[in-house]
């Protein structure tokens, strides 16, 4: 197998473990009471990865990111953008789901700082295997895990940023703050999430930063990158009985 090749299989694999140690994890309290771990799906090389908060009810028990009513939300706009969600890598900041039971359902908590601080060091594994090229970070506890700062969203939405290390940051709100909103300013919220976003189209105009030299001189196809769903990685997991779906 040609050299790029066994580095996208690995990088599979790195994926797979990591999700395997996620599950596991109990550095913070969150992680004894979700389904299981909840890491980022997409092609392994994406040139964009974007980034959320927390998986929600839905994602928790399917074991995949971006799959309840944010999700599809969100993928309404990557649509609407003209984009493909195969060709991003979406994850979260934090790997399991937070939640409080009202009644008999499970309704999303917000990570608290010390909890999204615990599972930064996963998403940072999770990046270094991927290795994109820029960020979008939907909501303030993406912005910050990738920033390392506290982000006004408000404020500092719809720009590009820069962390410490030069990584280009795209700041926006998390779809369910749309979900939430004035039912009277939905089109107009709908229109400036849409703005923010598209200015990481230029993302995917840009020429890969990995390409297979190699291989191009030889008139051979580089190898397909591989795409990574969590869900039928085959991770070695505990997974424990939810009390009961929320909405």
């Amino acid at each position: 197998m040609p050299a790029h090749g066994r580095g996208l299989s690995s990088a599979v694999i790195a994926l797979r473990e990591l999700g395997e140690r996620t599950n596991a994890c109990r550095e913070c309290p969150i992680g004894e009471h979700a389904t299981q771990s909840v890491i980022g799906e997409g092609p392994v090389r994406a040139r964009l990865m974007v980034v959320g908060e927390q998986p929600g009810d839905k994602e928790d028990l399917e074991g995949r990111p971006f799959v309840g009513p944010a999700g599809r939300l969100f993928d309404r706009a990557v649509a609407e953008l003209g984009w493909s969600r195969d060709k991003l890598y979406v994850t979260n900041a934090v790997k399991h789901f937070k939640y409080e039971l009202r009644g008999k359902r499970r309704i999303h908590k917000t990570p608290a700082q010390r909890e999204a601080d615990a599972c930064a060091h996963w998403l940072e594994s999770e990046i270094e295997v991927v290795q994109p090229a820029a960020f979008i970070a939907l909501g303030a506890v993406a912005a910050r895990s990738l920033l390392g700062r506290h982000v006004a969203v408000m404020k500092e939405r719809g720009q590009w940023l820069e962390d410490a290390a030069g990584r280009r940051v795209l700041v926006t709100l998390h779809p369910s703050a749309l979900l939430r909103g004035d039912p009277e300013q939905k089109q107009q919220a709908w229109q400036a999430w849409l703005d923010d976003l598209s200015l990481a189209s230029g993302e995917f105009s840009r020429p890969a930063a990995r390409s297979s030299s190699r291989a191009g001189r030889a008139g051979r196809k580089a190898p397909a990158v591989p795409h990574f769903d969590p869900a039928t990685a085959g991770k070695t997991r505990t997974r424990r009985t939810p009390t009961t779906q929320g909405s």
